[in-house]
């Protein structure tokens, strides 16, 4: 099991446990009880992969039963949509649950985590997920990258994901761009350059490489444009690289002929306060 599996793991096991199984019930309740978690980061699912459950089901029935909670109609699903999505389509009018009482935040952080594990969604989904955990819970980037089991900096990096105009996000989403070529997009300050150089990556089938050197291009033609006076300072580089590591954070320096100025990215309240706090005490 690698390190990621193993962190899921152990955060999807906690939350379980906070409910003791015991020897649980089985029942039966009709498909049209049940409801999606309202918290269910996949926006896709994979019609391929239902039709070979299904297939399944029909042969062996539900073997694992799904995990519900009662809900003010019915019942929502805690874990188990792709199930309860292939039963139906078995034409299954009941399915085995076992019934848990589990709180918004457990419902949101199991149904996260559950998908994370299996791998199954999409860069973008996973972005607004954090995203979604961070505001609806007040957590930082530090506590949800160990809930996630993942580093700061990447839960950093996914969450850029979500500075990219909608159409790159939706090419993400449906694998026509990959992960790498978002990440190489967002070197680009103007949305627009962003999306027509997204464009161009498409169409002519351009790898993350030949998009980082395009990008590259287009930001060093963009400094001449606007600094043709200005002679680039290999030792900005180097400040910048020193406050990337100590804020854990992107960082851009930009000089101008008499005066300069740095940005410095945040991606909440609580990321901002932890810059702050970094600056006062360095």
């Amino acid at each position: 099991m690698n390190k990621r599996s193993g962190g899921l793991g152990r955060g999807l096991e906690a939350i379980f446990n906070s409910n003791p199984k015991g020897d649980e019930p089985v029942s039966s309740v009709a498909v049209a009880e049940l409801r999606p978690n309202p918290y269910q980061p996949r926006r896709v699912f994979d019609d391929e992969k239902i039709e070979e459950l299904a297939a399944s089901i029909r042969e062996h029935g539900v073997i694992q039963p799904l995990i519900v909670r009662v809900a003010v109609r019915g019942y929502e699903i805690v874990a188990g949509e792709r199930r309860l999505r292939a039963s139906k389509l078995a034409g299954l009018t009941e399915v085995p649950v076992v019934v848990r009482d589990f709180t918004d935040r457990q419902m949101n952080e199991i149904a996260l985590i559950e998908n994370l594990q299996r791998e199954d969604l999409n860069p973008i989904e996973v972005a607004e997920a954090y995203q979604s955990l961070m505001e609806k819970f007040d957590l930082t980037q530090d506590v949800l990258a160990k809930k996630v089991g993942q580093s700061r900096s990447h839960v950093a990096n996914m969450l850029r994901l979500l500075n990219l105009p909608g159409e790159i996000r939706e090419h993400v989403s449906r694998g026509t761009l990959s992960m790498g070529h978002a990440r190489a997009l967002l070197g680009l300050p103007d949305q627009k350059q962003q999306i027509a150089l997204a464009e161009k990556a498409i169409d002519e089938e351009l790898s993350v490489r030949q998009v980082e050197h395009l990008v590259n291009r287009m930001q060093n033609l963009g400094q001449r444009e606007t600094k043709k006076a200005v002679k680039p300072n290999h030792v900005l580089k180097q400040y910048e690289e020193e406050f990337r590591t100590r804020l854990g954070t992107g960082v851009k320096i930009m000089q101008g002929k008499k005066r300069g100025k740095i940005e410095i990215e945040y991606f909440s309240t609580d990321d901002l306060e932890r810059i702050l706090s970094l600056l006062q005490n360095s």
